[in-house]
């Protein structure tokens, strides 16, 4: 049976049945308690069993989970009184990622592949203009349209709103109102810096499932100091797509002795606040769904309470760090949490859960037939690789001796739904044109008047609508040059 150390109990060590891991775990517990060792500490455990680790790194302070860790004294005592045999500093294969591109290599999807429910999740919008993007979706798929990036988008909410007329017959209301609104929260997203996200090439997912070459899972490292700061939301859509795209692309692979792939989602909360319920309802499904593509999902945050009772239900790996009750809200919710547990006869859940120190956990795991076992006192085992963060130095050097170097660093600008709206619109500005010389001929020979037709007006428009756009963007790009501002 292959095994996951977690820590030492009263009665001997506590350890998660590696086939069990898919069903899913929370980590949960108040600032400073020790959450990230205690992830640090699974993620170390899943490599060595040649699983693949995904984790997002919100603090900056799990880099150095990438080189060995240093004796010291206090980790010494842990290790003699836990029992650990065989416990040697040593980093582990690592990889690091970031949505802007600094800190790790570039992650990045395109509009189409997103998709216009967690779009509109993230853009915040209204039930009227929710249905104005999936209209803009269904449109972009009937003529052939790649949306891909930002500028997509705008060029095709553009040309919608020259053609509502003629587009509502068939895909509903579509008001330059919610045009308008759609456009704003576009800006506001743009000024976070999600042009560096929605672009190419595109991520692929098989590239977070690799081991090394000694078999270990190779530990992939999300840089998200700047992006839960600046843009929380766009956090937060891109870990729910991530969990969606692995849903739907990974086969089934039935009962196992160890995941394929392990995720671990820090800062749970930020990922079901304010969220629609007809997204929940879809993540609920989707955790509930994905174990059995092997992949296990673990989620960090301050309280479990945090997480959707639908979701929390799923959650078989259950380790509690401890709780401070400081006004009648926090006793409510301590005596709340304690009841997730399945209670143990040699002490009071409730009032363990204030006295665990730093390191210290209460932790429930299944037992080979899926029922939680009761819950267990625990001191977390020492991580081997290092506490804390790495140097600049350090990181450099990692990301410089990456197999994905040179795979994902230069950005891709294919032809798309801007560049094919703009040529059509250019084609029919100069077919326009031609038109109307014919016709101010024929006019001037007959007398007839010259008057601009309604059709072709709305051509012109549409014409100038895209060209400006596209004069817009550079006009900016150089503006932002000079001034100082991102790119």
């Amino acid at each position: 049976m292959k095994t996951v150390l977690i820590g030492g109990t009263a009665n001997g060590q506590l350890l998660m049945d590696a086939a069990m891991a898919n069903r899913h775990g929370v980590i949960s517990g108040a600032t400073g308690t020790g959450k990230t060792v205690t992830l640090q500490v699974l993620a170390e455990g899943f490599s060595r069993l040649g699983v693949p680790v995904f984790l997002a790194d919100i603090k900056g302070d799990l880099s150095g989970i990438a080189t060995p860790g240093q004796a010291h004294e206090k980790i010494t005592e842990r290790v003699t009184g836990i029992g650990i045999a065989d416990f040697q500093f040593r980093g582990n294969p690592s990889v690091f990622w970031d949505l802007f591109g600094r800190n790790g290599h570039p992650v990045r999807t395109t509009m189409s592949d997103l998709g216009p429910l967690l779009l509109s999740n993230l853009l915040e919008l209204n039930d009227t203009q929710t249905g104005v993007i999936y209209s803009g979706f269904k449109i972009a798929d009937d003529e052939g349209l790649l949306l891909l990036d930002l500028k997509d988008l705008r060029a095709m909410l553009n040309w919608m709103g020259e053609n509502s007329a003629a587009l509502s017959r068939q895909y509903g209301n579509i008001t330059s109102a919610s045009i308008g609104a759609i456009q704003r929260r576009l800006l506001v997203l743009e000024e976070q810096g999600a042009e560096h996200f929605f672009a190419e090439p595109a991520i692929e997912l098989d590239d977070f499932c690799r081991t090394d070459f000694s078999g270990n899972g190779v530990i992939s490292i999300l840089d998200a100091t700047e992006l839960t700061t600046k843009s929380p939301r766009l956090y937060a859509t891109f870990l729910l797509w991530m969990l969606s795209e692995l849903y739907e692309t990974l086969p089934e692979v039935g009962d196992s002795d160890r995941p394929k792939l392990v995720l671990f989602f820090d800062e749970a909360h930020l990922l079901f606040n304010q969220a629609p319920k007809v997204l929940l309802d879809k993540i609920e499904q989707i955790v509930r769904l994905i174990r059995s593509k092997g992949v296990g999902v673990y989620f960090i945050s301050q309280s479990p309470l945090d997480i959707p009772a639908p979701i929390l239900g799923q959650m078989g790996l259950k380790i509690q760090h401890a709780l401070r009750a400081f006004t009648p809200a926090d006793r409510k919710v301590l005596k709340n949490v304690a009841q997730t547990f399945r209670a143990n006869s040699g002490f009071d859940t409730e009032t363990v859960l204030q006295e665990l120190k730093t390191g210290e956990a209460l932790v429930s795991v299944l037992n080979k037939d899926g029922s939680p076992t009761p819950v267990e006192r625990t001191l977390i085992r020492p991580p081997e690789s290092k506490i804390g963060t790495l140097s600049d130095e350090q990181r450099s050097e990692l990301i410089g001796r990456s197999p994905f170097k040179g795979r994902y660093d230069q950005m891709v600008d294919r032809e798309s739904a801007y560049e094919m709206l703009k040529h059509k619109a250019e084609q029919q500005a100069f077919q326009a044109q031609a038109a109307r010389d014919l016709k101010a001929s024929t006019t001037r020979r007959s007398g007839a008047s010259n008057r601009q037709s309604v059709g072709e007006a709305l051509i012109k428009s549409t014409a100038r609508t895209i060209g400006s756009q596209l004069g817009r963007q550079i006009v900016r790009g150089i503006m932002g040059s000079l001034l100082g501002g991102k790119r």
